[in-house]
């Protein structure tokens, strides 16, 4: 299982400092450092600039929402992006939330999967092919996407809901996560997201799973500090659903807390159930993201 590192939300930070991060995260030899589309700088286009400065790391979004950009221009975006950076970007991208889709941006978030599906439909081809003619109910597209250089660009759904599991599996190449535990993982999301690709004669997908974590001498009180920092993941129904199916009262309890053997142990059972990439989101003071850093690394 490969580790990687979740920069954050890039509202208080320049993009030379995420760059540095990148570069620190490069240099203890994790195996990819992703970025999140949260009201800040665009992901996409921060990550194109830390490609150009950042030499080996994967780079990924975890996630771009799919609803404010049509999907020819995020095709076109991640092609600038991987071209930047030499074929190392993935894209991560994700329904985002009904509160945010119709409350903030005044959008429908009617029948979602409808969405996802026709979404995909537009973004594989040009991906893929650099062409496409498709007419869906929502969305549509008539024509080439035409560059010099096309690297490849692996898609990653967010996908928790079946239907969802079953596009990210069968058409894209895989699924990022947040917030859902090892039981979960194990029992509906790699058996799902596995099953599909297998019916549809795709490649083994990716699991990219993302939790908080937190090395500590006092695992309580980072239990309690992880249920004030995450609250509202506990509110958003998609990630409620998760918690509830893992049996857990809220982020806090997914949270990976506590010693370096139990944080060990927490991440070998995720490699266990079939957790392709761990990306760890450290949190706590700069000093607890340091040491939660320095024992992530001497795992790589």
């Amino acid at each position: 299982m490969r580790i990687g590192i979740f920069g954050g939300d890039t509202q208080s930070r320049s993009i030379t400092q995420v760059i540095e991060a990148a570069r620190a995260a490069e240099v203890a030899g994790f195996a990819s450092y992703w970025l999140p589309q949260i009201f800040g700088l665009d992901a996409i286009t921060t990550l194109a600039i830390v490609g150009r400065e950042v030499p080996r790391i994967e780079l990924g979004t975890a996630v771009v929402p799919t609803f404010p950009r049509h999907p020819a221009m995020l095709a076109s975006q991640a092609i600038t992006t991987a071209a930047a950076s030499d074929g190392r970007f993935t894209m991560g991208i994700g329904l985002s939330h009904q509160i945010v889709v119709e409350s903030m941006w005044g959008m429908s978030f009617e029948r979602p999967a409808r969405h996802m599906r026709e979404y995909l439909s537009i973004l594989l081809p040009l991906l893929r092919d650099g062409n496409v003619s498709f007419a869906g109910d929502t969305l549509t597209m008539h024509g080439p996407l035409m560059v010099t250089q096309r690297p490849g660009v692996p898609v990653l759904i967010a996908a928790l809901a079946p239907q969802m599991l079953e596009l990210a599996g069968g058409t894209a190449d895989g699924t990022i996560t947040w917030m859902t535990g090892p039981g979960t993982l194990a029992d509906y999301i790699v058996p799902t997201i596995t099953g599909a690709a297998e019916r549809h004669g795709r490649p083994a997908p990716r699991v990219v799973a993302s939790l908080p974590v937190m090395l500590t001498s006092h695992p309580d009180d980072a239990r309690r500090r992880a249920a004030e920092d995450f609250a509202v993941y506990g509110t958003l129904p998609s990630y409620r659903a998760m918690l509830d199916r893992e049996g857990a009262a809220g982020p806090a309890d997914v949270a990976i807390v506590g010693d370096e053997s139990t944080i060990g142990k927490s991440i070998q059972r995720l490699s266990d159930v079939g957790v392709t990439d761990f990306v760890a989101a450290a949190f706590g003071t700069s000093e607890e993201h340091t040491r939660t850093g320095e024992y992530l690394r001497s795992l790589v």
